[in-house]
């Protein structure tokens, strides 16, 4: 499986995307391309999509644990790394109570 997550791709590459890919939000895709496929969508998104692009990319994987996230350009999220597991950092708001 493969699910792309972008900032704002540009319209040839998002035609592109649909002939693999639902959409079920705008910028998002998901697909279940078999890995080579998914390495060889991955090389040309990161080939022909500018870094304003942003995608962060998140790829199944038959060994733990399950899943590699990659990313291209400036995303909204970031993705760090904690014992070897890649994690996407989400902040949080919290508002204390009056």
């Amino acid at each position: 499986m493969l699910v792309v997550v972008a900032n704002n791709l540009p319209p040839a590459v998002r035609g592109r995307m649909k002939l693999w890919f639902i959409e079920p939000r705008a910028n998002v895709f998901v697909s279940g391309v078999k890995d080579a496929v998914a390495l060889e969508i991955l090389d040309d998104l990161f080939r022909h999509c500018p870094p304003e692009a942003g995608l962060l990319c998140f790829r199944s994987l038959p060994k733990p644990p399950g899943y590699e996230i990659r990313t291209w350009g400036a995303t909204s999220k970031d993705v760090t790394r904690l014992s070897g597991l890649q994690l996407v950092v989400e902040t949080i708001s919290i508002d204390i109570l009056r």
